[in-house]
């Protein structure tokens, strides 16, 4: 419900800025359709995979494992909103790999920042993501999940921001408090340059990024956004590989 609620208050201040209104007219049915299918595809059917045949898989293959975690809830919090983003890093930076970067390549034919492209992905890229299997995992083997899915919540809510344009005035005191360490939209934003491989590949954190050397900061965000490709809808919807 909490990311239900985040994804239409970031929609509406979204298209409350000025001229992106008319970057909606401009938005091609092609691109509408994408980011539609990837948002319903993220939003409903991977949660509905993780509570049913993930969840099924664990209770088959570790079936003596089950609610054997009894955590504090704030680290099972941790565990959630820290520890698996820190998992992701690596996960997306593996998406970026040569030989996996085929898969990921149609998230960075996004060419403006807005909400709605937030889950734009070949469909079944969600299976070389680490979420689908790690959080079903924990919430298979944790007494209590409640506290970590709040924090799959929140970075949900967090990864829905950064693929705005909405964000902290630069210098306010807002700004500098959650800059060094949380990654901002504009920051993503440099993620999705016309040059994907630039870095910042951490989710919630810029931690990771600054530690591994992969972070790129700048004051302001990229004026061009995107890639492109000679890719169809069909493959950009389901076979990625040209």
């Amino acid at each position: 419900m909490l990311v239900f609620i985040a994804f239409w208050i970031l929609l509406f201040l979204t298209i409350a800025r000025p001229g992106n209104r008319t970057s909606f007219q401009h938005k091609s049915w092609q691109d509408w359709l994408l980011d539609g299918t990837g948002l319903l595809f993220q939003g409903l059917a991977i949660p509905i995979l993780q509570i049913t045949l993930v969840y099924q898989f664990y209770s088959v293959l570790i079936p003596h494992l089950r609610d054997i975690l009894v955590l504090p809830p704030m680290i099972a919090f941790l565990l959630s909103f820290v520890f698996v983003d820190y998992l992701y890093y690596w996960n997306h930076r593996l998406l970026h790999s040569r030989f996996f970067w085929r898969l990921h390549q149609v998230h960075h034919t996004v060419t403006q920042r807005d909400v709605l492209g937030t889950s734009r992905n070949t469909l079944w890229t969600s299976f070389f993501i680490i979420y689908l299997w790690v959080h079903a995992l924990f919430i298979y083997l944790l007494f209590d999940p409640k506290w970590y899915v709040l924090g799959i919540s929140l970075t949900s809510i967090l990864d829905l921001w950064r693929h705005s344009a909405i964000e902290p005035k630069q210098g306010s005191f807002f700004d500098r408090a959650i800059s060094p360490w949380l990654t901002l939209p504009r920051d993503h934003a440099w993620h999705h340059s016309p040059n994907p491989q630039t870095g910042n590949y951490g989710a919630n954190f810029k931690l990771w990024d600054k530690l591994h050397r992969t972070n790129c900061t700048y004051d302001t965000a990229p004026t061009h956004l995107g890639i492109d490709t000679q890719l169809t809808l069909i493959q950009k919807l389901f076979f990625p590989i040209k």
